[in-house]
Formats: structure tokens, C-alpha cells, sequence
């Protein structure tokens, strides 16, 4: 892979930053390397970290099946452990969204709740959106020696804006062609317990994404949703496709 961070940026100053770590149920169960490597360009950039231990669910899988009591019983834990925190920093960008826009809408009636709620919500980034969007690092002198292509996962483009923060940062990759599949900005037919309860349509969803990832001739498909991304990952297997698939965490840090 090469030099993953040259002098330049190894010597950006950003003592006076800190992140707290929430890391996603799948990435914390299944996928731990990609908070790793998380971590590893947050010491690289000198930021101090944070990472409780406590932390549990956002209640995202409860609010997305209607138990919204439950998603409630979630998000006051979620609160208590994070409102303290500088900056909420997270590798997935559908937990995001679930702070940041149906939160306020659990607690709408609970005034109380509703402002520590409000808190939260102003603080709590996607790990590439944090990167460009707050600290203004666009460039990690990364290095993948092959053709890339990105995924839009569903939540993270439309519900938080984030689609040229991921990009500024993966044509910055050294020795890499970044390429633009067909119909990027499609759903990968996971969306959750929608993949459990309509599998049929779920897999046709996802048979034409992997068609337009293989025909863009990629070696690599990146995305910053570890749902989508393992989603993907099982009909690429299941094909026999050597196409990798990795958080974008994963490529910054030259995993």
C-alpha cells in the first residue's frame, strides 16, 4: 500500500480537537477493523479520542420496525452517555441520521428530553463528514493501487447530505482511479429489516447495484455504511466477484 500519511499531514495540529467514538452494533460485533481504523487516522491527525464502554444501540433497528417506545428506552441512554461529549464521531452514517433527525421526533412531546436532545444533534458526524466538513482534511495521502468506485448509501445522501465529502477524499487516494458507477445514488436493497421482510425484493434490488459495480470495472467498492457495504459484500462473495469491499475508514488507513 505505501505511505499512508506523509509528513505534511502528520504534522496537522489538531491538540485542541476531541471526538468521542460511537460505534455502530455491526461494526462494534462483526466488522471491529473498521473502527480501528477509524482510530488510527484520528491519532495520526494528533485528536484526542474518546470511546465509553457503556455505549449500546442508537435504536435505530426498534424506531425502523415502529417500537417506538423501545427506540425511546435507547435514545435517553444514548443521550446520558454522549450529551457531555465535544464531538460525536461515528463510521456509520444511517446511526447518524437516526440521532440527528428522529431523535427530535421521539421526544417532541418531552420538552426536557427534547432539548438534551437538541444538543446531541448538533454534534454528532459521519466519520467522512467530520474529516472534510469540521476539520478540513481532504487529503490523507492514502494509497490503493486500483480503480475505485463509490456507493451512496440511502440515509447518508439524503438524509444528511453527504456525497461529495466521501469523494473529495477517495480521489485524493494516491495511485488510484476513482470511477463513477451507474445509478451510484440507488439503494442497495438492504434498508434494514426491509431486507428480512421482503428478501425477494431486496435481492433484485441489490443484483442490479452489484451489476453496476462490476461493470464499472472497479477493483474496489467503497461506502460509509457498514450495512449497505456487507450487504454488497454477500452477493459479490456468492458471485465469486474478487471485487474488495471496504469502508472508507478501511482504504484512508490503507487496510
Amino acid at each position: 500500500m505505501g505511505t499512508i500519511f506523509s509528513q505534511s499531514v502528520k504534522t496537522m495540529k489538531h491538540e485542541n480537537k476531541k471526538v468521542t467514538l460511537f460505534i455502530q452494533c455491526l461494526i462494534d460485533s462483526m466488522y471491529p477493523e473498521v473502527g480501528e481504523a477509524m482510530v488510527k487516522i484520528f491519532r495520526k491527525l494528533n485528536i484526542a479520542m474518546d470511546c465509553p464502554l457503556d455505549q449500546t444501540c442508537c435504536g435505530q433497528p426498534a424506531f425502523n420496525a415502529g417500537y417506538h417506545r423501545e427506540a425511546r428506552t435507547a435514545a435517553r441512554r444514548f443521550i446520558k452517555i454522549f450529551e457531555n461529549a465535544e464531538n460525536i464521531v461515528c463510521p456509520s452514517g444511517s446511526c447518524v441520521h437516526m440521532v440527528r433527525h428522529h431523535y427530535p421526533e421521539l421526544f417532541k412531546d418531552r420538552p426536557e428530553w427534547l432539548a438534551r436532545t437538541n444538543n446531541v444533534t448538533q454534534k454528532i458526524f459521519e466519520f467522512s463528514e467530520y474529516l472534510v466538513d469540521q476539520l478540513g482534511v481532504e487529503d490523507l495521502d492514502a494509497s490503493f493501487n486500483g480503480r475505485i468506485t463509490y456507493h451512496d448509501s440511502c440515509q447518508p445522501l439524503r438524509g444528511l447530505g453527504i456525497q461529495k465529502q466521501p469523494r473529495k477524499l477517495i480521489s485524493n487516494v494516491r495511485k488510484a482511479e476513482f470511477i463513477e458507477m451507474k445509478n451510484s445514488d440507488i439503494c442497495c436493497g438492504f434498508g434494514g429489516s426491509f431486507s428480512v421482510k421482503y428478501p425477494e425484493i431486496s435481492t433484485a434490488i441489490l443484483e442490479d447495484k452489484v451489476k453496476n459495480i462490476i461493470d464499472s470495472g472497479a477493483n474496489a467498492v467503497v461506502g460509509v455504511d457498514m450495512s449497505c457495504l456487507m450487504n454488497i459484500q454477500g452477493l459479490l462473495n456468492r458471485k465469486q466477484s474478487p471485487i474488495k469491499v471496504m469502508h472508507i475508514a478501511q482504504l484512508l488507513a490503507g487496510q
